[in-house]
């Protein structure tokens, strides 16, 4: 009986042990996305939600967001950014990590839709750290 009543308890300590852990400090700074959302009402520029439905620019996509997730190397900034194609015309935009991170993108998007189709607005934003991070 004692037994049962040890291991119970060792169990609820160890419970309230994980929870106490997964306890996160609030964040101090709201996030401001004031500058981003501003750019993206810029009409003359492309965004997700303009994406071609047609089958060749879908594939164009998939295939250039496959080449991204599969490479190990990219921060997760990088292969989360946006990639839009409009008549065969891909779009690269959002916020990478770092300049390799930047031309290893613009290189998977030149290998699938050709140097001539590309357009890159990618952005390097280091963390604010200054150290490279990769997620």
């Amino acid at each position: 009986m004692s037994r049962l009543v040890s291991s119970v308890l060792v169990c609820v300590l160890g419970l309230g042990l994980s929870v106490s852990a997964q306890v996160t400090k609030p964040q101090t700074t709201p996030p401001d996305n004031t500058k981003t959302n501003q750019r993206d009402k810029d009409q003359s520029k492309p965004t997700a939600g303009q994406q071609k439905e047609n089958k060749s620019d879908l594939e164009i996509t998939r295939q250039i967001r496959r080449l991204l997730t599969q490479d190990k190397s990219l921060s997760t900034y990088a292969k989360n950014i946006k990639v839009i194609t409009q008549h065969g015309n891909v779009t690269l935009r959002g916020p990478v990590r770092s300049a390799e991170d930047k031309a290893a993108v613009e290189a998977k998007a030149n290998e699938v839709a050709g140097a001539d189709h590309v357009k890159s607005e990618l952005q390097i934003t280091p963390p604010k750290d200054g150290k490279k991070k990769n997620f």
